[in-house]
């Protein structure tokens, strides 16, 4: 859930911002080579969002199925390479295409 939160802030402090002005103005007013950039975090946030939920719905359906093997299995190394995982595919997803 923290990871969640912290994809959610990222939305709301980083991508959300640039996005009002460029709202406001009609235009991209502010440094033309932090657009592309921008556009990146804007992919990284929302794509680590999504696939913290994706592995939240896992956890969970994996509660759901054998709670009583559950401690063995989702140990909390298991739970940091999830994380790690989650936002190591967002972050190339987004900014390899660069």
């Amino acid at each position: 859930l923290v990871s969640l939160f912290m994809s959610d802030l990222m939305v709301g402090l980083v991508v959300m911002p640039p996005a009002m002005l460029n709202q406001l103005y009609g235009h991209w007013v502010l440094w033309g080579g932090f657009c592309s950039l921008w556009y990146s975090f804007d992919v990284m946030c929302c794509s680590a969002s999504i696939l913290n939920l994706c592995v939240i719905s896992l956890d969970r359906y994996l509660l759901i199925i054998s709670p009583l093997k559950y401690k063995l299995r989702m140990t909390s190394c298991r739970a940091l390479w999830l994380i790690l995982a989650t936002w190591t595919l967002a972050a190339l997803a987004s900014f390899l295409p660069i």
